[in-house]
């Protein structure tokens, strides 16, 4: 009787895994994923009690990885700010990054008594375990895509893209407009994530051809360079804000004068020349492997043609007398 009752709650869900707390919030991360126990099946990814999928409208670039995205609060969440969702001590995102069906590594943002902190985990080639990373590691991997020189972030480098206009780590892709798509916010109330579906403008996906054009090539630049590009985030100084709330046309890069010349320029003189994208640093930068020059500095190490054509298309659409 007892093994029936057993399987019983096993296949009816009653007896799930759930995340250990108390390695969580532990002062140091545990040596494999699978200590959290976010998921139930690491290797299938099949996520644990309160571990919620997610997808975002318009995600960054990344060596053309894809990515499986989770959620774990152990609080509802109030989306009523079009904010980062406020996510309290004790919760956690999870981002593991694939060709396919092969794991190459899962991001992990906890927030602890002391804050958000980042850990990369690298899987092994069979995709049956991934093992704590801190120092990062370059790896070259065979992709559909060709040969990609992938680059796991070490522990530091989190910080790289992941800071607020405090100077501290926080989330980047889980706020309310983000997250806006095909239902997504429903099931997050459904799912104990969120309180309510709040009122937001979608940002638009801007791989769908049917969107018009300067749409999608905001969208894309938000999604790849508003993390720094904007007011009181890291790139702030250089006066450059590509987030989708800026409607300053100099402060959008047109006409603009970039703060510091050298390499970085390309010896080009405005950030975006109307018309002219072979003239605009942006599209310099965004065109270069340079770890010097290259836009943006970490997260790839190839070249993302699909977004290049958006953008040259964009800045040949604007008017050069305006």
């Amino acid at each position: 009787m007892t093994r029936w009752i057993l399987a019983f709650f096993l296949l009816t869900g009653m007896a799930r895994a759930e995340v250990n707390t108390e390695i969580l919030l532990a002062s140091k991360p545990p040596r494999t994923l699978a200590a959290f126990g976010f998921f139930e099946d690491p290797s299938a990814l099949r996520p644990s009690k309160g571990v919620v999928g997610y997808d975002i409208t318009a995600p960054l670039f990344s060596d053309f990885a894809e990515k499986d995205r989770f959620i774990y609060t152990p609080e509802v969440l109030d989306p009523d700010t079009d904010g980062i969702l406020p996510f309290p001590v004790g919760s956690a995102l999870v981002k593991t990054f694939r060709y396919g069906t092969r794991k190459v590594e899962t991001r992990i943002l906890i927030h602890k008594d002391t804050g958000l902190v980042g850990y990369p985990y690298l899987w092994n080639e069979d995709g049956t375990e991934a093992k704590l990373k801190l120092a990062g590691a370059n790896l070259r991997l065979d992709t559909s895509f060709g040969m990609i020189e992938y680059r796991v972030p070490n522990f530091n480098q989190c910080g790289g893209c992941h800071t607020n206009a405090h100077g501290k780590i926080t989330p980047i892709g889980p706020r309310p407009r983000h997250l806006a798509k095909k239902g997504q916010l429903e099931h997050l109330v459904q799912a104990g994530v969120i309180t309510h579906v709040p009122d937001v403008i979608p940002t638009p996906d801007y791989r769908d051809n049917n969107l018009p054009l300067e749409r999608r090539a905001r969208s894309y630049l938000e999604a790849n360079c508003a993390h720094c590009h904007a007011q009181g985030l890291p790139a702030d100084t250089s006066g450059l804000y590509l987030n989708l709330e800026e409607d300053r046309p100099l402060h959008l890069g047109i006409h603009k004068k970039p703060v510091a010349a050298g390499r970085g320029s390309g010896g080009l003189l405005v950030d975006i020349d109307p018309g002219r994208p072979e003239k605009s640093i942006l599209y310099f930068r965004m065109n270069s492997l340079d770890p010097g020059v290259m836009m943006p500095e970490l997260g790839r190490s190839t070249l993302d043609q699909e977004g290049l054509d958006l953008i040259a298309a964009y800045i040949r659409s604007l008017d050069p007398k305006k």
